[in-house]
């Protein structure tokens, strides 16, 4: 029970503080601006707001998985076969039964593309130069994956 009288008071007390110690309340105006110039937005986002829906758009395009020609997949997977296999017999026919030593170091070149292969202690690095453009790409097999590429 005195616990209950000393709540009520508490109560009675800060309601009191309320009413007595009257403040200023003030807010600021909400204001606002839509926009979407369909909605009443400026026209100017009208370029920005199409081009981030195209964007976010997954089910536009070609590339939609449900859009795929089997007869224009089988057409593609065969000549990556053919084309693979063609290479396999240039490599083969080049460098004797499909092996390239990577244990040397060398040099080749086939049409515009000058291949640099250089061993080393840490592993093989493979530079890739296009002879036209001066483009290059390095390739550096680590050590551990054996001396030579191919039918070992």
């Amino acid at each position: 029970m005195k616990r209950l009288v000393t709540t009520f008071f508490a109560t009675a007390v800060l309601a009191g503080f309320m009413f007595v110690i009257p403040g200023q309340v003030e807010a600021q105006d909400f204001v606002y601006q839509p926009k979407n110039p369909a909605f009443g937005g400026t026209y100017a986002n009208y370029s920005w707001m199409l081009n981030s829906a195209n964007q976010q758009n997954k089910f536009q395009g070609s590339s939609s998985r449900f859009r795929r020609d089997p007869l224009k997949n089988f057409e593609q997977s065969l000549q990556r076969q053919v084309l693979s296999q063609l290479t396999r017999q240039i490599v083969g026919n080049r460098f004797g039964e499909g092996n390239i030593d990577l244990s040397k170091q060398s040099n080749f070149e086939f049409g515009e593309f000058n291949i640099s292969i250089n061993p080393g202690p840490d592993g093989v690095s493979i530079q890739i130069q296009n002879i036209l453009s001066g483009e290059s790409t390095t390739v550096t097999i680590p050590s551990g994956f054996g001396g030579s590429f191919g039918g070992n």
